[in-house]
Formats: structure tokens, sequence, C-alpha cells
């Protein structure tokens, strides 16, 4: 396919263009920075006027889209103000979302997040593993816009029932040179229950975006997409008791197992996460 990723300068877009390369996609990179050649388009995603002309094609780059792979974003709350993380990410995304309709680009995935979950969990969960299966919970105002991005594509694939919409609700992204500190998480449960424990390796999350450009069908849908483990030596039963010792257990869960349930990611994209931190620390 010829596939649009915006964002392809960020932590997961890097890796999202280069394993879609080496997959054998045509990739055009979108951003408001990065290399300069035939494969980038430097675009601010928040002038509409910009995405349409760079999504059709720019200089002859191309002829047309078969994808687009929305990752541009102002990636997690606290990085810039609450105003300027709305005024940034929503419009990027229907900016996004209108051209690929008015250009005729009918299969998109997408950056939602894990924290429309309710992170940083400071009400708790009301299970564990948490799923897809409770409303959104939104917590900041950076989940507040993934819950409306969430709530365009729906209405998006009712008014275009050929549109494909695929929102991934990627966990905490890790490159290998992040697993350093993960044996330091044990000391303090609390340090990491924001999130259950959990984290996405990029190169996982590469995988994640492939398996739905590959078989999600018109539509939307959403999944949450983790590690298959957490960031924890410590077992989960210690871990859920200590931090989290009211909420219900949904089923029972492995040692390790990751709690940002993956299952329907599997059944469904047949993803199936193949790196962990364990494998890549001292000792390991």
């Amino acid at each position: 396919m010829r596939i649009a990723v915006t964002g392809s300068s960020g932590k997961l877009g890097r890796v999202v263009a280069r394993e879609l390369s080496q997959a054998g996609h045509d990739v055009i990179g979108m951003d408001v920075v990065g290399p300069r050649g035939p494969s980038f388009v430097q675009v601010d995603l928040t002038d509409y006027g910009q995405v349409v002309d760079a999504l059709g094609g720019v200089n002859d780059t191309h002829d047309g889209l078969d994808a687009i792979v929305h990752l541009g974003a102002i990636p997690a709350p606290g990085i810039r103000s609450d105003v300027a993380t709305f005024h940034n990410n929503m419009p990027a995304t229907f900016n996004v979302f209108w051209a690929a309709v008015r250009l005729g680009i009918r299969r998109i995935v997408y950056a939602s997040s894990e924290t429309v979950l309710g992170l940083p969990f400071d009400v708790p969960p009301p299970y564990i593993p948490v799923d897809e299966e409770y409303p959104p919970r939104p917590e900041s105002v950076y989940s507040l816009v993934k819950t409306l991005e969430e709530r365009l594509a729906v209405e998006l694939v009712r008014w275009h029932p050929d549109l494909s919409i695929t929102a991934l609700r990627f966990s905490n992204v890790m490159n290998l040179e992040d697993y350093a500190e993960f044996p330091s998480f044990d000391a303090d449960a609390n340090a990491r229950k924001w999130n259950l424990w959990g984290y996405i390796d990029a190169r996982d999350g590469a995988q994640a975006v492939q398996r739905a450009l590959e078989v999600a069908p018109p539509g939307f849908d959403q999944f949450i997409i983790a590690a298959a483990d957490t960031v924890m030596s410590r077992p989960n039963a210690e871990l859920v008791a200590e931090v989290f010792p009211d909420v219900p257990l949904a089923r029972e869960f492995g040692e390790h197992e990751t709690l940002l349930s993956i299952d329907k990611a599997r059944r469904l994209l047949g993803f199936e996460p193949s790196h962990s931190w364990r494998d890549h620390t001292e000792g390991s």
C-alpha cells in the first residue's frame, strides 16, 4: 500500500514508518520536522489547507494514497498547556480525517490512547484487567481529546459506510534504550500504577498498525495495544492487592500478564506482541 504516516518523526512514528517500509509498503512521512527528501512532506496538521494538499500529493510525490496512519500529535498530557494541547490535537485529527474523506481515502489507522481508560487511575478502574468494554473515562484534556476523536470517528463511518477507521489505544511507548530503567520500578508499586504497570514496545506498536491496515473492515473499532507483560518483576497478585485491593477482578491473570487486556486485539487483529523488556535487561 501507499501510506501516509503523520507524526513520522515522533518516537512511535519513526518506528512505524521504518517497519511499514521494510514490510514493502510505500511510506510517505508527514510532520512539522523531518528529513528532506521524496518520502517526507513537512506539514502543519492544524492547517487544513496544508493537510489536504499534502495528502493529495506534493510536487507529484504520489498520485493517491491507500491509507493514512495518523500519529501526529502532542503525545501526552503535561507537555504543553491544556489549551495548547486541545488546539493542536483536535484540529489536527479532524483535518486528517476530513481530508481523507474528501480525497476518497478509505482506510485510517490512528493513535488513540490508554488514557481514555481512566488514567492515571486516581479513581480506580471498574475492574482488572481493563478492556474496551466500559465507556471512556478521560481525566485530562489530552485524554478528553482522544475521547472526542473516537466519537468523531464513530460519526464519520456512520456517514460513510465504506470508511474504515481503527483507533489503537497505545500504552506507554518504549524503545530498547528505555528498558534499563525498568528494574528500578519494583521499589514502589505506586510509581507506575497510573497505567496498571503497562507499556508497549514501539516495534509491537508498529505491528499493531500493520495488522489494522491489513484486516480492519469498514466501520470503526478501538483496541488496547500493550505488551504481553507488565513493567514489573513483582507478581500481579501482589501489586493489585497492594494498590487496588477493592477493585473487582474480571478474570484470572498470569503472574506478569498485562493488566491492559489485549484479548480483543489478538482476536480481531491477529496482534501478538513479540518484544519484552525482560529480554533486554542485564542478567536476562
